[in-house]
């Protein structure tokens, strides 16, 4: 099967399923787009901030897609290339993009409530400890997986003791990006720049994060990366969304679409 046309027939169903079945969705939920949100009625500076609808999308978009590159294969490698890619287009439009549209939507609607919260308003205190503790012990086996395989992937010694560059280089990249992102987010925090000027200035660091990665890789075990990466766990979880996550993401969603489109 050749991957344009496969990477084709995905992008028509998807453009499909979001021209048609989401806006139907959409109005048999009585989506106002006219209506304040949350962020712009609790505008705190802090857990509340009005967002730009690009980063917005792109902090949806890229995070949405972190495991497609490691399930993806491996679906396809069991199940064959046809059933996981129908399992992803049917899942994305009828699963996945369901629950993320119906979870946001509920959250606008109850004053920017996480789940737990909205589960102890409308079902009760139980509830919402049960709903917790379901995600807290499914983060925890996502999280030690997801560790391991970063780890592995930036680890920068074979068994024998030989520098691995690409490793080594992504991993330079990596922590670019967090250093970037915070930058990034004070930008479009506090100089509030126009659409085509934050999509300029996200290439050119994107551009930058990459050859600056590539040329002064960091050279570390995977052990040490372990470590490395749950302290970055720690600060992105502890830290305003606008700050770390928000353009983290946005900035990730330049070299997403890269790879697809080449």
């Amino acid at each position: 099967m050749n991957g344009l046309i496969l990477m084709a027939c995905t992008i028509l169903a998807l453009f499909v399923g979001y021209r048609f079945y989401a806006r139907w969705l959409e109005n048999t939920w009585g989506v106002d787009p006219n209506a304040k949100t949350p962020a712009q009625l609790k505008n705190d500076g802090n857990d509340y901030v009005p967002t730009s609808k690009w980063t917005v999308f792109s902090h949806q978009f890229t995070s949405i897609t972190g495991a497609g590159p490691v399930t993806g294969p491996i679906i396809a490698a069991m199940f064959g290339w046809l059933p996981a890619t129908l399992w992803m287009i049917f899942g994305c439009i009828f699963f996945g993009a369901v629950q993320d549209f119906t979870a946001l939507y509920a959250s606008v609607k109850n004053g920017g409530k996480s789940m737990g919260m909205m589960i102890e308003q409308y079902i009760g205190r139980t509830g919402r400890q049960l709903f917790l503790l379901f995600c807290w012990l499914f983060t925890l086996l996502v999280i030690s997986a997801f560790c391991d395989i970063v780890a592995n992937t930036f680890n920068g010694f074979t068994a024998q003791g030989a520098q691995i560059m690409p490793n080594a280089a992504a991993a330079s990249i990596s922590i670019l990006y967090m250093f970037v992102a915070v930058a990034f987010g004070l930008y479009l925090k506090y100089r509030k720049p126009s659409g085509t000027e934050q999509l300029i200035v996200g290439i050119i660091l994107m551009l930058l994060m990459l050859w600056i990665g590539i040329a002064n890789p960091i050279y570390a075990d995977a052990v040490t990366w372990r470590y490395v990466v749950f302290a970055y766990l720690f600060c992105a979880a502890v830290m305003p969304m606008w700050l770390l996550k928000q353009p983290r993401d946005y900035l990730s969603m330049f070299l997403l679409i890269g790879m697809i489109l080449g």
